[in-house]
């Protein structure tokens, strides 16, 4: 029974159905990353970010921005390759640069981590394997692939399945006392929105911040469910425009609300994607034949799914591997879709001295880190590594001949009372971060 049921599914995947919703996710994802670019190089983030630092927290030892005004290339880069892929223009290079490209941006500082720029590594990595460039591209205009009018339904399943991860996992991650019970953080940001037009009094009420913190929660657990099933289809769409815009006017977080807005769109059915395609068609004069496609899925292609999604489902699962509070330690944080999951903020103070020397003097912090790393690296015990062992050297060049340096910080979670974060007589120039528990955060009971 249970054979025969995974091979039908597993013919059901097989079956050619329109491309239409792979073209669309293409326009639309280049689209969205083409204004996202620019808006980064409007607002003067890619100096503020990834050229006027003087250190940096990278997720890859060794990896730096490109010296001099080099970032503002890769961003350039970045802009052309999104072009490309909006038009389908030579799509497997594009893609793979620009997946290549935003994921080396993203790995380069800590400090800058959001779950949507991993969303968009993450897409634009399945991108390079989905064919979205078999109509309407420029590819198809001038000849460098073959037109065809179909595509096996698992590059339509692969996109739903990435999103539908996202959002389960976020939802899994509000199921917690803070969130559910003490609807926290959530009465501090409504309490800062109270001023907003027309519903703002309304954030004056505990219960306001209740009925926010579960409904996201139901939402998010179930919203692909309900895009899934065609008769809830168009309402459960409705509710995820309302969701995410009131999300975009409440909370500063950017593109992602309409990055999201416009991609839950894969979820429609392929003959919905073909009746909007085919206006775009129109409105541009759009001739080229199309043939029904032959194509199957090799079994290379099938494997690295396979592969792919074993690794999405688990990695946001590891923290179950350490102990402690989960938003404490923040180890298996990052990279698990916990979003707009908390308000932590700390103060942290460095003190060096040379091994054997009794007067430790105090870093200042202002000296190395902008106000944001500052901020960021005060709450997340890596960064506290990361930055001590940096200091290690600065302090090196400036004559220490083995600095030791220890640090007092206080961080504050979900509104509570500071608290002391880390052992303050560990010598974090001892420390290593790796994948092992860090025994020196200070318990949080």
């Amino acid at each position: 029974m249970r054979l025969a049921l995974a091979t039908r599914y597993s013919n059901s995947l097989s079956q050619k159905v329109t491309n239409a919703p792979l073209v669309t996710f293409r326009l639309l994802f280049g689209a969205l990353m083409v204004v996202s670019i620019l808006r980064f190089w409007i607002n003067g983030w890619i100096y503020d970010l990834y050229i006027a630092p003087k250190l940096y927290f990278p997720f890859i030892e060794g990896l730096k921005p490109v010296p001099g005004d080099g970032m503002y290339v890769v961003f350039g880069a970045m802009l052309l390759a999104a072009t490309m892929i909006m038009v389908g223009a030579y799509y497997r290079v594009a893609t793979t640069a620009f997946f290549l490209l935003f994921t080396y941006v993203e790995l380069l500082d800590k400090t800058n981590y959001l779950n949507h720029y991993y969303f968009v590594s993450l897409l634009s990595f399945l991108l390079i394997f989905i064919p979205a460039h078999k109509d309407f591209s420029w590819d198809v205009r001038f000849g460098r692939t073959k037109p065809t009018a179909e595509a096996p339904r698992i590059f339509i399943q692969v996109l739903r399945l990435q999103m539908a991860i996202l959002y389960v996992f976020a939802g899994i991650a509000k199921i917690n006392s803070d969130w559910l019970l003490r609807a926290q953080p959530m009465k501090m940001w409504l309490a800062a929105n109270v001023y907003q037009p027309v519903i703002g009094e309304l954030f004056r009420y505990k219960l306001t911040a209740y009925i926010f913190s579960w409904f996201g929660m139901v939402y998010d657990t179930t919203i692909p469910f309900w895009l899934s099933w065609k008769k809830s289809r168009v309402p459960a769409y409705v509710t995820v425009v309302i969701f995410h815009l009131m999300t975009w006017w409440l909370f500063p977080i950017g593109m992602f609300p309409f990055i999201m807005i416009a991609i839950t769109t894969v979820f429609f059915s392929p003959e919905s994607h073909q009746r909007v395609l085919q206006q775009f068609k129109n409105w541009t004069r759009w001739q080229a034949p199309l043939p029904k496609s032959n194509a199957a899925v090799s079994p290379a292609i099938k494997w690295l799914f396979i592969g792919y999604f074993a690794v999405q489902f688990l990695l946001p699962m590891r923290y179950l591997a350490y102990p402690g509070d989960l938003f404490w330690t923040e180890e298996g944080y990052r990279f698990s879709w916990r979003v707009m999951l908390m308000e932590k903020a700390g103060q942290a103070s460095f003190y060096v001295k040379d091994k054997g020397q009794e007067k430790a003097f105090l870093v200042p912090n202002y000296e190395y880190l902008t106000q944001q790393q500052e901020k960021m690296m005060a709450t997340q015990p890596d960064m506290i590594v990361q930055y001590a062992h940096m200091l290690e050297e600065i302090y090196k060049a400036k004559g220490l001949t083995d600095p030791v340096i220890t640090a007092e910080v206080y961080v504050t979670l979900n509104g509570r009372p500071n608290r002391q974060f880390i052992d303050p007589k560990v010598d974090l120039t001892e420390v290593r971060n790796d994948w092992r528990h860090k025994t020196w955060i200070s318990r949080y009971d």
